[in-house]
């Protein structure tokens, strides 16, 4: 099993479809790889970029100053991801299909040797120190460590449920490993190679990322399409916070400023502000983008095109690269001399500069419209740093629902468990980054200039809850969704109808106003809402019996009452 992609289940078809979806692509370079890239790292010094091929079973070795493919390593075994010892010299290529972990000397980018760890192997993970590695096996169930001095499996962390990703603190004392079986991510002591806690995270936890100062655990959480935020001193869950479709790599930025998520489904890589844990941006990119790994100055991110078979680089020099036409919008530029800059202009207007160091400068943006040139002076000069795009402030007209849980489409309603999808139209809505209902944040399934297709959130109660959307242009609002309690039904008259079919019933309870089906035993069986409390049934025909089962079905849920019988008078 393979939670990392599936990339043949995407069709050309779908991939189209879902790119005319998606923004004006900031992307500097697309570089053709091997078949089905999945993980992409970088050395540290970033001069190079080593992409993990699935099909092909190769390595693609990209200069980063180029943008070109330079060399190709055969690693036969199904390669998936790869990590580089903390001095560089060594990347350990785990290889899924042989349950073992490629070593590749990077002076002569040979794979020298395969290390045997255990049935699905996913990603390694070195100690700071360089002196061991954790690998996942998915299929077995376990994290191997590995002895670097000796390239041997020294021994196994089990009682694991699918792991894939990991992550190793800063200080070297603890690996965190999403079990996407369970739901959790395990801490394992790396003092006793041991499982210390087990930290409930959601439905199917995938990859990992730290921050720099090991404080916190960002987890993309596939099932749910969210990534959860771990506290890793109380680990406890302190935030979750929606992305795209189908997220998958989870890249942190050196300063920790930032996490970069790739989203499989949705062909986006969303942007994470870790100040707010909010997304502040997404990044449209190739299809089905799966690994993504962050410059070492920040200033460019790589991301694997799993179905394209390509490597989209993208500039980061702006965060986030869009705003409203207001004006307002805090971005941050990127780059290197950037000191005691005295003026920062989007086209023609100057920004306000909050923050200024050598290599970032922190602006609000002025009023503006389309997309500008950014600049910046300094006292060494004037240069530009890429575009940035002016958004109109949304406007919605209208949301229906296109399923729920319980059957029925239409009206904007909904059970109070949530589920099924609704509809937002309105114009101006590309790259709209959150979706609330109520307080709660929805998961966004498509976008569009004109419409949004949304999983409708869970609620705290019944009744009617304001829906806004906010894009970089803005947020809007003025729609509702009422969230429907489920039904009940307490009794019925007469309860007693002929073989034949054709006696009305009575059905008294609560929640019935949005009845969508009423059944006997099963049976569909015509139907009219006379009332939030009443329904007429006609009950269709069925072999002499007691106690039948009449299942009403709302837009609120289901409800079942068992005390009807099928009855012939007898002479």
């Amino acid at each position: 099993m393979l939670l990392l992609a599936d990339p043949q289940t995407l069709s050309a078809t779908d991939a189209v479809a879902r790119r005319s979806t998606l923004l004006l692509t900031p992307s500097v370079a697309t570089i053709p790889v091997g078949g089905s890239p999945l993980g992409v790292t970088l050395t540290p010094d970033g001069g190079r970029a080593y992409v993990a091929n699935q099909s092909s079973d190769d390595i693609s070795v990209i200069d980063t100053a180029t943008n070109t493919v330079t060399l190709t390593i055969a690693a036969p075994g199904g390669p998936r991801l790869l990590s580089f010892s903390p001095d560089g010299t060594l990347a350990y290529v785990t290889l899924f299909d042989t349950g073992s972990v490629g070593v590749i000397d990077t002076a002569t980018n040979v794979l020298t040797t395969t290390i045997p760890v255990g049935a699905g192997t996913v990603q390694a993970v070195f100690t700071p120190d360089g002196t061991r590695a954790y690998v996942t096996c998915q299929t077995a169930g376990v994290v191997g460590v590995i002895d670097t001095a000796t390239n041997s499996v020294t021994t196994t962390v089990t009682g694991l449920s699918l792991p894939t990703g990991a992550a190793v603190s800063p200080d070297g004392t603890r690996v965190y490993v999403p079990n996407a079986g369970d739901g959790t991510v395990a801490v394992i002591d790396t003092g006793t190679n041991t499982v210390s806690a087990s930290i409930l995270t959601g439905d199917v936890p995938i990859l990992v990322a730290l921050t720099p100062d090991g404080t916190r655990a960002y987890v993309s959480v596939a099932g749910e399409n969210a990534v959860k935020v771990i506290d890793t001193v109380t680990n406890t869950v302190t935030a979750a916070i929606p992305v795209g479709n189908g997220p998958r790599m989870v890249a942190m930025s050196p300063d920790g400023t930032a996490v970069y998520v790739a989203n499989l489904s949705s062909d986006t890589v969303t942007v994470i502000d870790t100040a707010t844990n909010t997304a502040i941006d997404s990044i449209p990119v190739g299809n089905s983008p799966i690994g993504v790994a962050v410059s070492p100055d920040s200033s460019r991110l790589y991301v694997t095109d799993s179905a394209d078979n390509t490597v989209s680089v993208i500039a980061l020099t702006l965060m986030p690269g869009q705003g409203t036409t207001a004006g307002g919008t805090t971005v941050t530029i990127r780059g290197h001399n950037l000191a005691s800059a005295t003026a920062v202009h989007f086209g023609g207007a100057a920004a306000t500069i909050l923050s200024n160091t050598a290599t970032s400068i922190t602006v609000r943006t002025p009023p503006g419209s389309g997309a500008v040139p950014v600049t910046v002076t300094t006292p060494g000069g004037t240069a530009g740093f890429g575009t940035f795009v002016y958004r109109p402030a949304p406007l919605l007209s209208g949301i229906s629902t296109t399923s729920t849980p319980y059957g029925g489409a239409g009206p904007a309603m909904g059970p109070v468990n949530g589920g099924g999808t609704a509809v937002i139209t309105g114009v101006n809505l590309s790259g709209a980054m959150a979706v609330r209902f109520g307080s709660r944040q929805a998961v966004i399934q498509s976008v569009t200039d004109t419409a949004i297709t949304v999983t409708v959130p869970s609620a705290s109660a019944p009744g009617p809850v304001p829906v806004t959307v906010v894009t970089p242009g803005g947020t809007a609002g003025g729609l509702t969704f009422t969230y429907v309690a489920g039904p009940t039904v307490s009794g019925a008259v007469p309860t007693t109808g002929r073989t034949a079919g054709g006696t009305e019933v009575t059905l008294t309870g609560t929640g019935l106003a949005t009845t969508d089906q009423v059944t006997f035993d099963g049976v569909v069986a015509p139907f009219t809402v006379v009332s939030d409390t009443t329904v007429t049934a006609i009950a269709p025909p069925h072999p002499a019996a007691d106690n039948i089962t009449i299942t009403v079905t709302t837009l609120g849920g289901t409800t079942s009452w068992s005390g009807f019988s099928y009855q012939d008078p007898t002479i």
